[in-house]
Order: structure tokens, then C-alpha cells, then sequence
């Protein structure tokens, strides 16, 4: 296959030079793309120039590939990489890209992959290309979802990136789908997806209530918070209403920081922590995004003993719920407990939620199946 240039939207996508050597040996020492992709580590400049020389020269001669360098369409300046890194014989390829850290923000990479997505399609008559990240590469789902493509799920991935997870999302895109140059396009930046993908792709951020004591700050959980979720864990109504391991040690504590430290990279879950004025643990906080149901999300959440009848949870879930609604586009958040858990009722409906009745069977409690209250708040109840 003959190496081509392409121009479009103010990007030039060119076949890789040996002057452009320097360049993607400084581009990847950044630690997003050592972290996110499966680049040599340590990355060394006999790396960059072989890539450049040999391994993009041998895509492009065996038609196993079609890797470009992504520039400037005016100045020429080497701004990143994008291309097909397979092609197979079915007309199926997959695209990969990365940035230049000094050129993130521009939408450079998006610009680049619809380029070669419309290329790909129009010149080589492929039928459909495939994109895949590990679980928590946000930047990069989200240049897909703005690319045009449709995130299909997730799969074990083959090739790992070193100290990386082993799974993966998994996307497509189908000709007729590439956003037109400029576009917003069907996935473009206000979609849900999208909007989510730049949430979750940032750090956790740190929310603000106020109660009748003073103001409360909703944040990740730290190693300090361990001991005092630990005492919370073992109080004999957190294990009666719950289904928290008992006995509860610290190692439990550690791994439910890790599971919400992970559903956050994976963007199903944010997981806080309740700090009151003197940034103290005082509860737990969590919601949960339904897979099935993109607008829907539960809550789930526990006091410390010592923190109960101050007002904490019900302040705690009003500002969780504002979030939930503006930030991640929600339309409806629900609360389920255990029929007779009525301290538990009492915060959500003094947080707004409006009690809708009892599912008999609804939820999973220790071994068995039994009755639920179920209460919910909407959107526009916030209002």
C-alpha cells in the first residue's frame, strides 16, 4: 500500500520521517501515554527512531497498517500519531492515536482519527474500524465517542499495557457514521456519553453541603478515614442493615477504597467520603450508575455511630443528588433498604426523596431475598 497525505479541518496526517525522530522520543516520555499505551519503558530515542523508520515503513509496505504522523496543517509542527495499527482482510481495521502532551486540548486527535476514519472507509473500502482502551483511558474514549464511534463494551484485553488492567472497552464505527469535518457530530461533545467520559476522566472532585452544624466536604477516601470506617463497619446497625463483611477488619476497609478508587476509573460509580467541619470522617456516600439504564442511578450510603441525628446523611445526599443531576445528566436517582430500616428512610426523604413502596423480594440481604422500601428523587425535584 502506497503511503498517502491527508488534510482536513486543520490538520496535516502525513507518513512518519526520520526528522521526526526528536519529536515522539519527547512525546513519550509523558507518563499519560507510557501509562495508557504499550510504549517501551524506559522510551529511548533508538525506540523513536526505529518506529519512524522501520515499523511505520513496513505497515504501510505489507498493507498491515496505515500509521500517520498528525500535524499542524499550517505550520508542519508534529502535534501526535494516528492511524490504522491493523488491517485485516475481512475490511476491518482498528485505530490507534495518541497526543503530544503540548498539543492536548485543541481537539487535534479527534480532528486526526475522523480524518483517517473517512479515509479509511473511502479510499481503502474498509467496512468497518474498531477502537480499543483499557477501562479508565477516559481521554481516549472520549476522542472516540467524538470521533463518531459507538462504545460496544468491554473486553479482556490481549495486550495489556504494562502495569495496566486487564480489561478493555471496546468500540465501532460502520461507514456513513464520521462526523463531518467541524461537526459536533452523533456522539460530539454534549452527548451523555461523552459528557461522562470527561467527568470520569478527571480526579474525583470534591463536593459541598451545608448543615445545621457547619459546612461538609464530600471527597475521596483517604488511608486517615480507614480507622473510623473500620469502627463504622463493626457498629451492630451497620451490620444489621447492611451487607458490609462481618467481622469487619481493616483490610476491608482498604479494599472498599480500592473498589470506589476503581469504579470511578471505570466511570460507574462515585464513591465519597462525608467530612465534617473539622474534615473528620462522618459517613459514607455512594452512586451508582445502572448499566442498563443510562439515567438512572442508586445511593447507597452509612453514618458513623457518633455522627448520627446531626443531619449529615440528608445535607450529604441533597448536594450528591444536585451533582448527579447537573454533572452526569441524570434523570432519576433511587434509594432502596431493608423494610424496617427506618433511620435510613428518614434521611432520604428529608433529603426530598419520595417514598414509592415496597418491593417485595427487592433486594439481596446476606443469603436471601427480602422485602425493600423504595423511594426516589427526580431531576426536576431539585429544582
Amino acid at each position: 500500500m502506497e503511503p498517502v497525505e491527508i488534510v482536513e479541518d486543520g490538520v496535516l496526517l502525513r507518513p512518519w520521517r526520520e526528522a521526526d525522530a526528536d519529536g515522539v522520543h519527547r512525546a513519550c516520555q509523558d507518563r499519560d501515554i507510557q501509562r495508557w499505551t504499550t510504549v517501551p519503558r524506559p522510551y529511548l530515542r533508538e525506540h523513536a527512531h526505529g518506529f519512524v523508520t522501520e515499523l511505520s515503513a513496513r505497515a504501510w509496505a505489507d498493507g498491515t497498517g496505515a500509521p500517520f504522523a498528525v500535524c499542524d496543517a499550517a505550520t508542519g509542527e508534529l502535534l501526535g500519531s494516528c492511524g490504522l495499527i491493523s488491517i485485516d482482510r475481512a475490511g476491518t481495521g482498528e485505530i490507534g492515536y495518541w497526543t503530544a502532551p503540548w498539543a492536548r486540548g485543541r481537539g487535534v486527535t479527534v480532528r486526526a482519527t475522523r480524518a483517517v476514519a473517512r479515509w479509511s472507509f473511502e479510499k481503502l473500502g474498509l467496512r468497518r474500524l474498531l477502537w480499543q482502551a483499557e477501562v479508565g483511558n477516559h481521554a481516549s474514549r472520549l476522542v472516540a465517542l467524538r470521533a463518531g464511534f459507538r462504545i460496544d463494551g468491554r473486553l479482556r484485553l490481549a495486550n495489556p499495557a504494562p502495569d495496566g488492567g486487564p480489561d478493555g472497552w471496546i468500540g465501532s464505527l460502520l461507514p456513513g457514521e464520521v462526523p463531518e469535518p467541524g461537526a459536533t457530530g452523533p456522539a460530539g461533545a454534549g452527548t451523555l456519553a461523552a459528557r461522562r467520559a470527561a467527568v470520569f476522566g478527571r480526579p474525583q472532585p470534591t463536593l459541598f453541603a451545608t448543615s445545621a452544624t457547619g459546612e461538609l466536604r464530600l471527597r475521596p477516601m483517604e488511608e486517615r478515614d480507614l480507622d473510623a470506617v473500620v469502627q463504622t463497619c463493626r457498629d451492630p446497625e451497620s451490620i444489621r442493615w447492611t451487607t458490609i463483611p462481618d467481622p469487619y477488619d481493616r483490610a476491608d476497609a482498604q479494599g472498599y477504597r480500592a473498589f470506589g478508587q476503581n469504579n470511578w476509573a471505570r466511570g460507574d460509580a462515585a464513591c465519597f467520603v462525608i467530612a465534617d467541619p473539622d474534615d473528620s470522617y462522618v459517613g459514607s456516600l455512594d452512586l451508582r450508575l445502572s448499566p442498563a439504564d443510562p439515567l438512572l442511578a442508586d445511593v447507597g450510603f452509612m453514618t458513623a455511630p457518633a455522627a448520627r441525628g446531626r443531619g449529615y446523611m440528608p445535607a450529604a445526599l441533597v448536594a450528591l443528588a444536585a451533582w448527579g443531576f447537573t454533572t452526569l445528566g441524570l434523570a432519576r436517582i433511587e434509594w432502596k433498604a431493608n423494610v424496617g430500616n427506618t433511620a435510613s428512610r428518614r434521611a432520604a426523604e428529608k433529603a426530598g426523596f419520595t417514598f414509592e413502596g415496597t418491593a417485595r423480594g427487592g433486594v439481596q440481604h446476606r443469603g436471601e431475598r427480602i422485602d425493600a422500601w423504595v423511594a426516589a428523587l427526580l431531576a426536576g425535584d431539585l429544582a
